[in-house]
């Protein structure tokens, strides 16, 4: 059969993607690419630490960066990003930006990670104040406040879960309980962090009932990867993304005349249950800003 009226395939920009070891959330990252974009995904080689400051370190080091970029590199992608929040925050904004330097030079292709990313995305939206959720452990989170603190942001509050292992496998309802215990001050935005924490579906719900813009590692992540090529990422309602949905809550109501049909925004709360107490980590102390006794909480 002569197939060659067809005139494919359509060409495509590349986009490669570092991401530790342990990341399984290579589906979501897909959720904010257009069609003619492909990811390539390469991951840091495996080592026995959980989740912690000490992990955070060994999967940032630079030559583990480079010779991932280097192997990235064959297939020409046109950006490269570091996919892992932690592993970008852990030396402060003068180690992320020395990340990045070493990975443009390595591959001589544009290179970011999901902290810059974070703070570029903050500047978009003009949020200085915001509110934190995590997967980590005390110490980890204190090392994210840290990193928003040298870049001149406000922490309101935070929440998090101590988790060390398996965080892939939150389920959506923990992580708008976080939300909700989190915003407790007058915050500008919402950032979800963790690249391998879902959060997708959860944030035009999060948006619509917290009133502000909500961001997460993965959306900053490909939203600004995508940015440094000139392609504009895919999501519905999500305020990073869409500018009716920045102009604030009134505005989700409105339909632009050239948009389709209106999305309305959901929460898909049907994943598995939280994991057991004992993927915790032995000697995490449980999270100080979740309470105990939560009270009747809002409409879901």
């Amino acid at each position: 059969m002569d197939v060659s009226f067809l005139g494919g395939p359509q060409p495509q920009l590349g986009v490669g993607v570092v991401a530790p070891f342990d990341f399984a959330l290579d589906r979501e990252l897909w959720r904010w690419v257009p069609d003619d974009v492909s990811l390539h995904l390469t991951r840091t080689p495996f080592v026995p630490v959980e989740v912690s400051l000490d992990l955070a370190r060994l999967v940032s080091e630079h030559e583990t960066l480079q010779a991932a970029v280097q192997a990235l590199c064959a297939v020409s992608p046109q950006v490269i990003s570091y996919a892992c929040t932690s592993g970008s925050f852990v030396g402060g904004v003068a180690g992320e930006r020395a990340m990045c330097a070493a990975m443009a030079q390595a591959g001589e292709v544009p290179s970011l990670t999901t902290s810059g990313a974070l703070l570029e995305a903050l500047r978009e939206i003009d949020a200085r104040r915001i509110a934190v959720v995590t997967p980590y452990t005390k110490s980890v989170t204190d090392s994210l406040e840290d990193y928003l603190g040298e870049a001149g942001i406000t922490v309101t509050g935070r929440a998090y879960l101590g988790l060390t292992r398996h965080i892939w496998k939150v389920p959506y309802r923990d992580v708008v309980d976080m939300a909700r215990a989190a915003v407790v001050g007058a915050a500008d935005a919402l950032f979800i962090s963790c690249t391998n924490l879902p959060t997708y579906d959860v944030i035009p719900q999060l948006e619509a009932e917290l009133r502000m813009p909500v961001l997460s590692a993965n959306q900053v992540t490909m939203w600004a990867a995508l940015r440094a090529i000139g392609v504009y990422a895919v999501g519905p309602y999500q305020a990073l993304l869409d500018p009716v949905a920045r102009r604030g809550p009134a505005a989700m109501n409105q339909v632009p005349e050239t948009a389709g049909p209106r999305v309305t925004p959901e929460a898909a709360f049907a994943g598995p249950p939280a994991p057991p107490d004992g993927e915790m980590g032995d000697g995490v102390e449980p999270s100080p800003y979740l309470p105990e006794d939560p009270g009747p909480q809002p409409p879901v």
